[in-house]
């Protein structure tokens, strides 16, 4: 926005590509004269910075509030950028992370494993991996071990006992 005087001795704004009067250069919403520096501009026409917030900024879909900083556009929405956070227990800004996304929210790869993922029946721990699949649970690979020797069953077949897992040399 560049002021000059005009020949009536009055100043000129000169701003998108026109010349005003500085009560002609009004908000298209609100109609007030728009006398500082900044503006925002919609179609052509200015728009104070307090309107174009409320009428055309971004909402973050964490707080419902318009976003007048960097807006991150995810998971189809938009958020402040300190609002796209973990929706797991650690709350970890996951602006430019990856993240895995469930129910709309996102997730770092830990609390989506740990929320989210099977359990290993062997250590309880999420299988984020390929599992085997036995006795009516996930088992990490490292997991499905014999129940007498303890070492981890690796042949197709195997016996029961007490619905734990016993390699054919333990049987």
């Amino acid at each position: 926005m560049k002021f000059q005087k005009c020949r009536t001795s009055r100043e000129i704004i000169t701003a998108l590509n026109k010349s005003w009067h500085p009560d002609h250069f009004v908000c298209l919403k609100c109609d007030n004269p728009i006398s500082g520096s900044t503006f925002n501009e919609r179609d052509g026409s200015p728009i104070c910075s307090d309107c174009f917030l409320q009428y055309f900024s971004e909402i973050c879909a964490s707080c419902k509030k318009p976003i007048k900083g960097k807006i991150i556009k995810a998971l189809g929405q938009t958020w402040h950028e300190d609002h796209f956070v973990c929706g797991g227990p650690c709350m970890k800004p996951m602006s430019g992370e990856s993240f895995y996304e469930r129910d709309g929210k996102p997730y770092c790869k830990e609390d989506f494993e740990n929320i989210f993922a099977a359990k290993c029946k062997g250590c309880e721990k999420p299988i984020s991996d390929k599992a085997i699949v036995a006795l009516e649970a996930k088992w990490h690979k490292d997991c499905f071990k014999c129940k007498a020797c303890k070492e981890p069953i690796t042949a197709n077949t195997f016996a029961v006992e007490d619905n734990q897992p016993l390699c054919t040399s333990c049987a």
